[in-house]
């Protein structure tokens, strides 16, 4: 008995000592679940509950401080839908404990800096938003915000700075007006007065060259697409003339007025912004998006108009929303739907209007494309009777709106619009539509119902698409996904190469050796090579044409038969794209017997690049060859360049950060020695880090090199297409802006939106090089847009 007892007391101690040393983690993890929570829906009032949380951190101070610090100064970054919830929790600490408040206002300007100089100048935004509505709470003297503005201010009158920057802190100090304009104005109106003068001073003389690269719709009409400083400029100007009264934004403070108006207040130190450098990344300008006005919604609470401070306000919070919950698509939808006050606006409309606006985004969405289609379908789903409709609504206007819409917001607004049909059974009024049948094939609106239903196909199947779309529109249907063997007709026998691709085909399924295939094409005579010529080193392009189109025809069952016989053959495919046109006619034959399959064509072409068997500069060639022309507006066109360059993009950065590794490697390796003087042989192990060091070093300038000629030969390529359409519109006089030019032009812009970050550091290259000054304007104005996003 006694040794059983002692074995419990024992067994007992261990446990009651994990319990203690666990205790102080499980009062962190309640203290940051309470204030992550606070705000959210409870029976209690949000009040009461800000009021008992106050009173559970003041409690808890002693002990957790530095981890209250640190949560309320994450919530402020990364929940500013809930901003003035926080706030008015600080400024009830404050009242309580100014020691507290101090070190809160000081650790909130350590993360401004910090942040700012880890360029996340999205989030900087939101804390300088947090600091403006704590004077609402009495916790800063609203001297020293203004003080803060003033240097914001200032750094429009720097010199030898990009644009950029200077935009950044005048959009950090407008977008906080709404907040905390009035309180701001009653204390110290004849310095924001001065502020605003400056602002206004600075927007009327920046340039807007980036305005159009950005906008969704070239035409003005129903709605214009604004610069967003210039929209924001106009939204503030309202706002004081209605003396800073607006309707829309929490103000729980409002409720402790008596409490918070009695506590001591914070000056905020100097701020002095951190000065530009090379490595300063600023946010690239954008374009309000605009889709709806108040005729738009003609049942139900009107929509505010485009200059009013509360559609700012609301589009920031439902922004904010989707910034803070896009990974869980149900809490995102739920959250959007459970908006404040959303009984006083039309909501369904503000919540699509938002989520087409990042969706079309340019240079590029803030999140993945499919989080948007996934998120509309949940909405749909949780709002079954009112939110299709709205979408069904949006869908009809943009396809109203297409001839004016950037390309590529069309490739994006099909990608939603036929993921989303699939979740729908398809279901779609096209007669609605008919009015494309009437209009030129390579018009915007028949080339997006066309390219939607090929679309769709993907994601169904061809007898499907027949089905559903009427007959009416069978010009558009896509074509029946099969290949195209040309030597597979006996009426073709006459064909040079036909007997061959017989036998090719026999010992294939007979599964012949590579040296029994080889010894079969070897047959092949060259067309390329002159009789006298012995060497037969030249390329033949009838034995890549008669291998190619045998193999892939006996593979055309699946995907997956054709990956198979591409690593089959490997070996066969590399000797037969030893050279560049070797390369470029592979790709020519896999679209000769692919043509009505566009998935085929692109998921072959990756797999090709994966396995070397032909590289990125073949595609871009092959793309802008005189083959492709008829299909070269096509969207899958476009998929695989784009495709095509993000490998090549990838396969830069794997070796940079190998060699990063390397790097650190050998300065962990230096360190070490340094730290054990009496290790004779640490120099001696250094030698092999560093000579592969030295071999990444030349993987990446290869591989760096390779980049810059594959971008240099897609925009050579772009510019000699563009020259001969407007030397022949000019020679003909005939009118530049056909629908092919249209696309071609949006389609280099694409390339440089999509690409900008990798791009700009080939641009002193492409401007000596390609867009130099002699250039046609038509042309070199898309570059000098490019240039205006970062300058």
């Amino acid at each position: 008995m006694s040794r059983r007892r002692h074995s419990d007391e024992n067994d007992g101690g261990p446990h009651h000592k994990r319990r203690k040393t666990s205790e102080p983690l499980e009062i962190e993890d309640r203290l940051e679940s309470l204030i992550c929570r606070v705000g959210e829906k409870s029976t209690s009032s949000l009040e009461s509950n800000l009021e008992g949380l106050a009173g559970v951190l003041e409690a808890d101070l002693p002990n957790y401080k530095s981890k209250i610090l640190r949560i309320l100064c994450s919530v402020a970054r990364t929940l500013p839908e809930k901003m003035t919830v926080y706030t008015t929790l600080v400024g009830l600490l404050n009242a309580r404990n100014y020691n507290f408040g101090g070190e809160f206002v000081e650790a909130m300007i350590r993360h401004l800096k910090e942040t700012i100089k880890l360029n996340a100048y999205n989030e900087a935004v939101y804390l300088v938003r947090f600091l403006c509505d704590l004077v609402n709470c009495h916790v800063i003297a609203a001297p020293s915000m203004v003080a803060m503005f003033e240097s914001f201010v200032g750094v429009t009158q720097e010199e030898d700075i990009p644009q950029v920057r200077s935009d950044w802190y005048v959009y950090a100090v407008l977008s906080s007006l709404p907040w905390v304009g009035k309180e701001l104005y009653e204390k110290k109106d004849v310095e924001m007065d001065r502020i605003l003068s400056q602002i206004e001073a600075y927007l009327k003389q920046r340039q807007k060259l980036h305005v159009s690269i950005l906008q969704v719709w070239s035409a003005e009409k129903p709605h214009p697409q604004e610069e967003y400083l210039d929209c924001l400029w106009a939204q503030i100007q309202k706002l004081k003339k209605d003396r800073w009264q607006e309707r829309h934004i929490l103000r729980p403070y409002l409720a402790f007025d008596s409490v918070l108006c009695e506590a001591l207040q914070h000056n905020l130190p100097p701020f002095t912004p951190p000065p530009h450098t090379e490595d300063s990344v600023y946010p690239v300008p954008r374009v309000v998006f605009r889709m709806f006005d108040y005729t738009d919604a003609p049942e139900g609470p009107v929509m505010p108009g485009s200059h009013s401070v509360e559609r700012f306000v609301i589009e920031e919070n439902l922004h904010c929303i989707l910034r803070s919950h896009w990974r869980e698509r149900k809490t995102c939808a739920a959250q959007l739907l459970s908006y404040p006050e959303k009984n006083k606006i039309p909501l369904n409309y503000h919540i699509v209007e938002v989520i087409f606006g990042e969706l079309f985004q340019l240079p590029n969405p803030p999140h993945l494309d499919v989080m948007y289609t996934t998120l509309l379908i949940e909405l749909c789903k949780l709002q079954p009777g009112s939110l299709p409709q709205v979408l069904a609504q949006a869908s009809e206007m943009l396809y109203t709106r297409l001839d004016t819409m950037n390309t590529i917001c069309i490739d994006r607004f099909i990608n939603w619009f036929s993921h989303h049909l699939s979740n729908f059974q398809f279901r779609w009024n096209w007669e609605d539509w008919s009015d494309c049948l009437s209009q030129d094939l390579d018009k915007p609106k028949p080339q997006f119902v066309r390219e939607v239903l090929e679309k769709c196909m993907r994601l169904s199947y061809h007898q499907r698409i027949l089905d559903i779309v009427p007959a009416a529109f069978s010009a558009l249907y896509p074509a029946s996904p099969s290949c195209v063997f040309k030597y597979g007709d006996e009426s073709n026998s006459a064909l040079p190469g036909y007997s061959v691709a017989v036998a090719l085909t026999n010992a294939i399924k007979n599964k012949a050796s590579d040296k029994e295939i080889f010894n079969i094409l070897k047959d092949i005579p060259n067309p390329n090579q002159d009789d006298d010529d012995d060497e037969g080193i030249s390329f033949n392009p009838l034995k890549i044409e008669v291998f190619v189109q045998t193999l892939l025809s006996l593979a055309s069952k699946s995907f997956s038969h054709s990956f198979s016989a591409l690593a089959k053959f490997h070996d066969i495919f590399k000797a037969l794209s030893e050279s560049d046109e070797g390369k470029l006619h592979i790709l020519r034959v896999v679209y000769d017997i692919w043509k009505n399959h566009p998935q085929m064509i692109a998921v072959l072409v990756d797999k090709m690049i994966r396995t070397q068997i032909v590289d990125c500069a073949a595609v871009a060639n092959w793309i802008f060859s005189p083959e492709l022309s008829r299909d070269f507006p096509r969207f899958y066109i476009w998929e695989i360049l784009h495709s095509t360059i993000r490998k090549m993009n990838k396969h830069v950065q794997k070796i940079q950060k190998e060699l990063e590794d390397m790097k650190l490697r050998l300065a962990k390796q230096h360190k070490h020695r340094d730290s054990d003087d009496n290790d004779e042989d640490s120099g001696r192990k250094d030698g092999p880090l560093e000579e592969q060091i030295e071999r990444l070093q030349e993987k990446v300038e290869s591989a760096q090199s390779e980049q810059k000629n594959l971008f240099l030969v897609i925009f050579q390529r772009f510019i000699m297409i563009l020259t001969e359409h407007l030397v022949r519109c000019e020679t003909g006089g005939i009118d530049v802006n056909t629908a092919w030019y249209k696309n071609c032009r949006e389609r280099l812009q694409q390339i440089f939106l999509q690409h900008h970050q990798i791009i700009q550091q080939y641009m002193v290259t492409l401007e000596n090089l390609l867009f130099t000054a002699e250039l046609d304007h038509h042309i070199l104005t898309v570059f000098q847009q490019f240039c205006a996003l970062q300058s």
